[in-house]
């Protein structure tokens, strides 16, 4: 059985009640690091030190701003030995950037923990390090194209199948896959009517459910507030709430709890 962990459900605005979305599988891997993290980190009583391994999905601020915190907290905090190895799971040149924004934000402070306690792995597919039970592909989506923007569609030991969409507007790669996996965590960022073909909106989101009735879409990045919720969506489709626990095995969800 898998656990997906929803520590935030909010898009970069963070409506009332929700912080920026993040996902946790299986209490270790990290799906970005937004500048929320270490709050909903506490909030749900896990400790940096607990986390084994990070994927990244594009380059805007509200996924990876709280890197920085995220490395400084185990460095003086919760991994002050330095136990524990990071592994963070990124696009080309990517590594850079997180180097790059964690020196603007404590100049001189990371270098020794990201030189020597964080690996950079650039590979589009195979085993998540630090997760033996999952394996991985990441692929292109459509959203800003400054942003570097991808997907994961990561398969579990148990035959269970996630899709990450990332931050995307409808796209082919997204189309083409969502129907080989049982859950697909999908952001609804914007209402219809906003201007762009860089998020799904409840319209779009609405017609790509109706073409997959067998799978779960599990909506975050939501543009509502914690006590609002997007009318007429189809009943495959879940708006999630921040703290929402989801335990997950081959043919979909079993049990809910937050």
């Amino acid at each position: 059985m898998v656990e997906v962990r929803f520590l935030g459900s909010g898009n970069a605005f963070c409506p009332d009640g929700r912080m920026h979305s993040l996902v946790l599988l299986d209490g270790k891997i990290l799906i970005d690091t937004p500048p929320t993290i270490l709050l909903q980190l506490g909030q749900a009583g896990l400790s940096p030190a607990d986390i084994n391994t990070i994927l990244f999905t594009h380059w805007h601020g509200d996924h990876i701003f709280g890197f920085p915190f995220f490395i400084l907290e185990r460095k003086y905090i919760s991994d002050r030995e330095g136990h524990n190895t990071l592994e963070v799971h990124l696009h080309e040149g990517g590594d850079k950037k997180l180097m790059e924004l964690s020196e603007i934000a404590f100049p001189g402070s990371l270098t020794d923990v990201l030189e020597n306690r964080v690996r950079f792995h650039h590979s589009k597919n195979g085993q998540v390090t630090g997760a033996s039970d999952w394996v991985f592909e990441r692929f292109k989506v459509n959203h800003e194209p400054a942003t570097d923007p991808h997907g994961y569609q990561l398969h579990h030991t148990s035959g269970l199948t996630i899709i990450h969409c990332g931050d995307s507007g409808p796209c082919e790669e997204i189309e083409q896959r969502v129907g080989d996996a049982e859950i697909v965590i999908i952001e609804v960022g914007v209402p219809d009517g906003v201007p762009t073909d860089f998020h799904f909106k409840p319209s779009s989101l609405t017609e790509l459910a109706n073409n997959n009735p067998s799978t779960i879409f599990l909506a975050t990045h939501l543009y509502t507030t914690k006590d609002e919720s997007i009318s007429d969506l189809p009943d495959n489709v879940i708006q999630v709430q921040d703290g929402d626990i989801f335990n997950c095995e081959t043919g979909g969800i079993i049990t809910k709890s937050n």
